[in-house]
């Protein structure tokens, strides 16, 4: 019995005025009372147990909901990531179109200077051979001061048009090298030229890049080995690779001029008599190199520009 009830019950045997019927219903009650205390102990004991159980599951869901929220952050950020590179790849496909359609273009517009630059070509030939003749007859005819005359004439004539010749013979070479860059490359190694190649095709970038935006004075320098004949190639690949060169040599030069007359001010404190730096900017003159050389069974060639340099940050790529 509980001890507060036993010591009712203890006090009520001690009443000697309650009759032993009162005494015996005072009992039961008390009995009865116990148990309901009993009772009420054990529910909040059960009640506890629950109250601790629901912690500890919800403390586990707590957790869970956690993880599932860094899984769905992660998610997102995938998500995010991936629709990033969707758009570079859209950005992508549109620049390759783009190149694409500028390829047709271009090979388009060779076509079309090509037929005439055969014209110039063939008749420029043929006009020469007919001065040829005409010395020939001249031969026949007495020599005076009117046929030295003439042969003075005919003379820068066909100085001339061995001019037109050359020039467009030159002109067709880069109008190949212009319709050879926008094929696609054929895969086969063929015996090319290649000291001429990489001539056309740096003839061919340094007019595309005069023709385009911010266009810059450039010297381009040849030192080619006379050695080097034909060389078996896939022409088309190693022309891309060329202008590709010719291309970044051209505009890390532009770029080192423009930041030449942006900070122009910085630059001339920058050159003060005993500074360690490079010769005054405006004396900065662009100008790009290339080089071929046959070495016993290789070849090496060499583009270099006076430009600022490759960073650091991406020579390893």
């Amino acid at each position: 019995m509980n001890i507060y009830l036993q010591h009712i019950f203890d006090t009520l045997q001690q009443i000697e005025n309650l009759s032993e019927e009162q005494k015996a219903a005072i009992i039961k009650s008390l009995k009865d009372a116990e148990k309901e205390m009993a009772i009420v102990a054990f529910k909040l004991d059960r009640t506890e147990k629950v109250k601790r159980t629901t912690a500890i599951l919800l403390e586990e869901t707590i957790e869970e909901l956690e993880q599932k929220r860094k899984a769905v952050e992660e998610s997102n950020l995938a998500l995010q990531k991936t629709l990033e590179d969707l758009k570079a790849a859209q950005d992508q496909l549109v620049q390759q179109e783009k190149l694409a359609s500028l390829g047709q273009l271009t090979a388009g517009i060779a076509h079309e200077i090509k037929n005439p630059l055969n014209f110039v070509n063939n008749f420029s030939e043929l006009s020469s051979e007919l001065i040829d003749e005409v010395f020939e007859e001249m031969e026949q005819l007495d020599k005076s001061e009117t046929t030295a005359l003439i042969r003075e004439i005919l003379n820068d004539v066909k100085s001339n048009l061995q001019k037109v010749n050359e020039h467009g013979t030159r002109a067709d070479s880069i109008v190949k090298s212009m319709l050879m860059h926008s094929r696609g490359s054929s895969g086969k190694k063929t015996p090319t030229d290649l000291n001429r190649l990489i001539r056309d095709n740096a003839t061919l970038t340094f007019h595309a890049m005069r023709a385009g935006k911010n266009p810059i004075n450039a010297e381009i320098e040849y030192d080619l080995d006379e050695r080097i004949g034909e060389v078996s190639i896939i022409s088309e690949d190693f022309s891309r690779v060329i202008v590709n060169l010719c291309s970044n040599a051209f505009d890390a030069m532009r770029d080192k001029l423009v930041n030449f007359n942006t900070n122009l001010d910085t630059q001339l404190i920058a050159y003060l008599p005993g500074a360690d730096q490079n010769p005054n900017p405006s004396n900065y003159s662009p100008k790009l190199s290339i080089r071929t050389k046959s070495e016993n069974d290789h070849i090496t060639i060499e583009i270099e520009d006076n430009g600022p340099g490759i960073p650091d940050e991406i020579k390893d790529k």
